[in-house]
């Protein structure tokens, strides 16, 4: 489809069909409904080894703090929690199955990049699309964990202080 156009005409059209493939995952994303936290595909991998697997094999404590995040109005922070009831917790999880999800559909736009393009510049364009995209859905994956563990926890101590009865998992 591009193949017989300029570079430059050929770059400006792959930035405008990857720049509105994002666009609409990020608007697809917005709606996604809390379910979405519950499918299986969010689920714990046996090799993942509790989140280990990303601290030991891809050092992600290392450099996760350093990728630029998006914080949409009313959105969740990696920096901080600002809240550690479980409705709060429950919540950031179901931020990072959302980020996860849409950090994974815009890497589905490499096929398109790779249709339409010479093979040159599809290669190019996918690493970018790739190292745009993949890092932040591993932080996401890595950050769940994390979220689970701090949420076993709370509920552990509501039921410690003797006020289990009262929570809802």
């Amino acid at each position: 489809m591009l193949k017989n156009l300029s570079f430059l005409n050929m770059f400006l059209w792959n930035l405008f069909i990857v720049g509105l493939w994002h666009l609409t995952v990020f608007l697809a994303c917005v709606k996604l409904p809390h379910s979405i936290s519950q499918k299986e595909r969010y689920a714990p991998k046996e090799w993942e080894h509790g989140g280990r697997w990303y601290r030991d094999k891809l050092k992600i404590q290392l450099w996760k703090d350093r990728v630029p995040q998006h914080i949409g109005k009313d959105g969740f922070s990696k920096e901080h929690l600002t809240d550690i009831s479980i409705d709060y917790v429950d919540e950031f999880i179901f931020e990072t199955c959302r980020g996860e999800w849409m950090h994974l559909k815009n890497c589905i736009c490499i096929v398109v990049t790779m249709l339409i393009n010479p093979l040159l510049v599809g290669l190019v364009f996918s690493f970018l699309i790739m190292l745009g995209n993949l890092p932040f859905a591993i932080i996401q994956r890595y950050n769940r964990f994390r979220l689970q563990v701090l949420r076993k926890k709370l509920l552990r101590d509501l039921r410690t202080n003797g006020m289990g009865q009262t929570v809802t998992a």
